[in-house]
């Protein structure tokens, strides 16, 4: 088990390859997580600086073993017997250094009591409490740090040293045992930093994806908002002509010229709008420049007269005085409006009077109306009946204003839109 960082992250490529051998194995199974057989709390493998690392522990603790066992001889009041014990303790804690990455708080606190009483366990002592400063939390290397400082004033006390003072060798232990503790923290620091930039750049990358993401999904709307709003009324247009065609085959020439050039110039407008908008979408390049311009609130009066040559009652009225001084985009999202009122109005109240109304002036804001009367009959389903409304209410919304709609005290229907003229 990771003695580093107890999350589990989730598989990513193999990371520094060809150098994993310079990095601890602890920090390697963190950066790169590889699974294997067996329990998921495997111990990661020793890398090759592992093994030098532990190499080099293990004979810091024997060296300082050797240098306390020649200095027993002078060491007054020991017996034999204490010595050789003493030197047994410190062979054995020598050996138990290999452990100390499986249990690096056991090994620590097993050292307390055989530090206490073994001179030449002191080297294994030291390389106890930085291997807990490195792989455990502080709180850990507190308690037992702090154990080990309030025991070494009794220690010294009982087994004074035979060439240095009583508070000298006191602080100098207190002074190793605290440079110790701090070389491992600052160990532990570095690679906790290494973790946390692995988890910033791993965010960083989730971040950018998921706003790419997001980024393709509001194109898409967009682009199947502006389909919406472009083909429907031309569609609509064409179907009520050609509907009028297949319930009149007897109507006068003139009705049939006439319903035959709309289904023509509606199915003309309707492949032109398809043709640019799917050219869009295969250019590499978001400039739309070469097509048509974009419908704004000028455009309007033609919007009328092309659904009143449709057969509609459509009265215009408070039109601006100045619809070009109008915001591009604001005349735009207003235009759209009133286009898929008008086509609701075509599809869900055919025959009725539709008033169209248009005020505002800069500073004050666009207010626009689109109102018709009751239905006399009864009209059939629409499929998709609802969802032109939602786009309406979206558009405005991105323009920085609102839409309201819903039935009139009469009966009939009324789309009310309040936009930003700044």
């Amino acid at each position: 088990m990771s003695t580093v960082s107890e999350d589990s992250p989730e598989r990513i490529p193999a990371a520094f390859p060809g150098r994993r051998w310079l990095l601890p194995s602890a920090l390697i199974d963190q950066l790169d997580p590889r699974p294997g057989p067996g329990s998921p709390d495997r111990r990661p493998r020793r890398t090759a600086r592992d093994w030098i690392v532990d190499f080099t522990c293990f004979l810091i603790a024997v060296v300082i073993g050797l240098l306390a066992a020649d200095g027993l001889e002078n060491e007054p009041g020991l017996s034999h017997g204490l010595e050789i014990t003493d030197q047994l303790v410190g062979a054995l804690a020598c050996a138990a250094v290999w452990l100390r990455r499986r249990y690096p708080v056991g090994l620590a606190v097993a050292m307390l009591p055989l530090g206490f009483v073994s001179v030449t366990a002191g080297g294994t002592t030291l390389v106890a409490l930085f291997t807990l400063a490195v792989h455990r939390p502080f709180r850990y290397v507190a308690w037992v740090a702090g154990a080990q400082i309030a025991l070494q004033p009794l220690y010294y006390w009982l087994r004074p040293d035979p060439e240095l003072p009583y508070l000298g060798v006191v602080l100098i232990g207190v002074l190793l045992t605290v440079s110790v503790v701090g070389w491992g923290m600052l160990a532990r620091s570095k690679r906790q930093l290494m973790l946390s930039l692995r988890d910033r750049a791993r965010r960083a990358e989730t971040e950018a994806r998921l706003r790419a993401e997001q980024a393709q999904r509001l194109a898409r709307e967009a682009i199947a908002r502006e389909m919406h709003d472009v083909l429907a009324h031309r569609l609509t247009l064409l179907s009520v002509h050609a509907g009028a065609l297949e319930f009149r085959p007897d109507a006068p020439r003139e009705d049939v010229v006439r319903a035959a050039g709309v289904i023509r110039e509606s199915a003309h407008e309707a492949l032109q709008d398809l043709r640019e908008i799917i050219g869009v979408l295969r250019s590499a390049e978001s400039d739309d420049a070469g097509g048509r311009p974009q419908p704004t609130l000028e455009a309007l009066d033609a919007l009328v007269s092309e659904s009143r040559e449709a057969g509609m009652k459509v009265s215009l009225t408070g039109r601006v005085a100045d619809p070009a001084a109008v915001p591009a985009s604001v005349g735009r999202t207003a235009y759209r409006i009133a286009q898929e009122a008008l086509t609701n109005a075509r599809k869900h109240a055919p025959g009725t009077e539709v008033t169209v109304s248009v005020s505002g002036a800069p500073g004050d804001g666009l207010a626009m109306s689109v109102r018709n009367a009751p239905v006399d009959a009864e009209v059939p389903h629409v499929p998709g009946s609802g969802r032109g409304l939602i786009g309406l209410t979206e558009r405005a919304v991105l323009a920085g204003g609102t839409l309201e709609h819903g039935a009139t005290p009469d009966g009939g229907f009324e789309v009310r839109a309040r936009l930003p003229w700044g």
